[in-house]
């Protein structure tokens, strides 16, 4: 009880200091709870920048070159080369793209299941699914539809 009315006695006496203090403490402590939350995305180095793609495309949102005619397809997939020029292009593809790659288009596996995998948001899924697509288009396009054909 005695020290109960000890801290009665000194109520409302602290110094000016003080209550700096402990306002500039609280400051630091949500300025580091927000910069933990906020923090930037993590990307490989070796990811692609969106200006490397900004090239492909005219500013209404078109192609800025009209993608190669495949003529068959169905073809195409039924040759072992075109298979070969396919893990050219994907060896070519950073690390993570060609994973969520894989699992996406090859594997079947949901968004979800690849995020948890990878350990990625939805959106860098995305991204990195968009930017493997369309990393293999070029590269296709140059190493096995725009090839002079093979004997």
């Amino acid at each position: 009880m005695a020290a109960i009315q000890g801290v009665q006695n000194f109520a409302g006496q602290s110094s000016i200091r003080t209550w700096l203090v402990g306002i500039l403490k609280h400051k630091i402590i949500d300025h580091l709870r927000r910069q933990s939350r906020e923090a930037p995305l993590q990307t490989d180095a070796d990811e692609f920048s969106l200006e490397d793609l900004d090239g492909l495309f005219k500013s209404d949102g078109h192609y800025a070159e009209e993608p190669a005619n495949w003529s068959s397809p169905d073809a195409a997939l039924n040759e072992k080369r075109f298979f070969e020029a396919l893990e050219r292009c994907m060896q070519g593809l950073p690390d993570k793209s060609a994973k969520a790659f894989m699992m996406r288009e090859v594997l079947g596996m949901e968004t979800g299941e690849i995020c948890k995998e990878l350990r990625i948001s939805s959106t860098n899924c995305w991204v990195l699914l968009y930017r493997a697509r369309t990393a293999l288009r070029l590269c296709l396009e140059k190493s096995w539809f725009g090839a002079p054909a093979r004997p």
